[in-house]
Formats: C-alpha cells, sequence, structure tokens
C-alpha cells in the first residue's frame, strides 16, 4: 500500500469519515459519529464490547498521532476520532436508549468543552496521539460516571 493511500485511509479515520472538515461546528458532528458504534455494541457480549473498546481507543491514539503529522498542527479541530472515541466510553455504563443517548451526548460534550480537571490534565501534559485522545477520553468517563448516576436516579 502507498504512503499516499495509507494517509488518505489515515484521514478517513481521524476526520470521522470527512465529519471533522466541517466548518460548523466539527467536534459535535464527529461525536455523532460514535452512533453505529454504540448502536452495533449494544447486540455483542458485554467482554466482546469492551475488548473492541479498548483497542479502538488503542488506535484511535495511533491514529491521531499519524493525522497530526499528515495536517502538521498539533490537536486540529479536524481530528474527531478522540470525539468518537470519548461518546463511546460515556455509553458504556448504561443501556443505550434514545434518552440516555442524549445525555450522554450533552454530557461528554460539556465536559469536552469546558475541559474541567482532571480533562485538562490530560490535553496539557501529554502530546502526539495520546494527547488528543486522552482529554476525550477523560471527559467521556467523567460523562458516563454523570449519565449513570443519573440513570440510577431515574432518568432512562
Amino acid at each position: 500500500m502507498t504512503s499516499l493511500w495509507k494517509n488518505q485511509l489515515i484521514m478517513l479515520a481521524a476526520t470521522g469519515f470527512g465529519l471533522g472538515y466541517s466548518p460548523v461546528a466539527p467536534g459535535t458532528l464527529g461525536t455523532l459519529a460514535a452512533l453505529p458504534f454504540i448502536w452495533l455494541f449494544t447486540y455483542i457480549p458485554k467482554a466482546a464490547g469492551a475488548f473492541f473498546l479498548v483497542c479502538f481507543l488503542l488506535s484511535s491514539v495511533f491514529v491521531a498521532d499519524r493525522a497530526e503529522k499528515i495536517l502538521g498542527r498539533k490537536d486540529p479541530g479536524a481530528i474527531v476520532i478522540d470525539e468518537i472515541a470519548g461518546y463511546w466510553v460515556t455509553m458504556c455504563l448504561v443501556p443505550v436508549t434514545g434518552i440516555t443517548l442524549i445525555v450522554g451526548f450533552i454530557a461528554f460534550r460539556c465536559f469536552d468543552i469546558f475541559k474541567i480537571p482532571p480533562v485538562r490534565y490530560f490535553e496539557k501534559n501529554f502530546s502526539g496521539g495520546a494527547g488528543v485522545v486522552l482529554d476525550d477520553i477523560m471527559a467521556g468517563v467523567l460523562a458516563a460516571f454523570t449519565v449513570k448516576c443519573l440513570y440510577v436516579l431515574g432518568v432512562h
């Protein structure tokens, strides 16, 4: 496979099949690219879903790192694979329903945009693909706990 093809595949994955190129809210649109993954993994055993999620998270770090190098910029907005990973993490602790998807989406986007501690720590203290992805994973973890608490309280 030629270098050009490899770069195109990296960018296709990094940009959420092009959603990251949107001139308006690329991160928000990129977050929506997680929906097929979230939906698909409701139909497989939890252990298999967890395995695939971990593989996706590790792959995201690699893809984001390569995409940064291709674009020549640190954490450009076009890279949205981190939002896909973060929203997928968000939805791991609750059954997937219309309400939990909406609440999870809002919670994840808030944690991702406002970068409250410890999310900001991961953004500031890691570089390359890890710097791109880890803050979104932490935003996803915080959002997951938020959605789980609301779910336990009856919001579903």
